[in-house]
């Protein structure tokens, strides 16, 4: 199953709250994306025939290898493109806004050089 933009969100949201709380339902994706529950059951669904989560009897949600593979992809992304646009002086909300656009569609060569780029002229300490 290939994921569209929005799996891939769903995927990068549930890594955030895990990584918050520990624990994850579908009540807090819900809240999180600001998305109705019909909607984030049926995303749900999608992701968990796909085999990108699993649900728990009592509900709760557990990224599978491949989902939270996937899931640190597009969070590392998201995290990089941001910093990097904050960097050029961009608004950080419209920064944040457009590294959520940017992280969709960037190929892995582009990002990959983009990320020796960053490095190459900002060292991480």
């Amino acid at each position: 199953m290939h994921l569209q933009e929005s799996g891939e969100m769903y995927l990068e949201t549930i890594l955030i709250l895990h990584r918050k709380a520990g624990a994850v339902r579908s009540i807090d994706v819900s809240e999180y994306m600001n998305y109705s529950k019909p909607s984030v059951s049926r995303a749900i669904s999608l992701l968990k025939e796909g085999g990108y989560i699993t649900v728990q009897p009592d509900g709760y949600i557990q990224l599978t290898q491949t989902g939270l593979t996937v899931a640190e992809k597009i969070y590392e992304r998201h995290t990089t493109l941001t910093r990097f646009l904050e960097d050029l002086g961009v608004d950080p909300d419209v920064a944040t806004q457009d590294a959520c656009k940017m992280e969709h569609d960037i190929s892995d060569e582009s990002f990959q050089a983009l990320k020796a780029h960053i490095q190459a002229i900002k060292p991480q300490v």
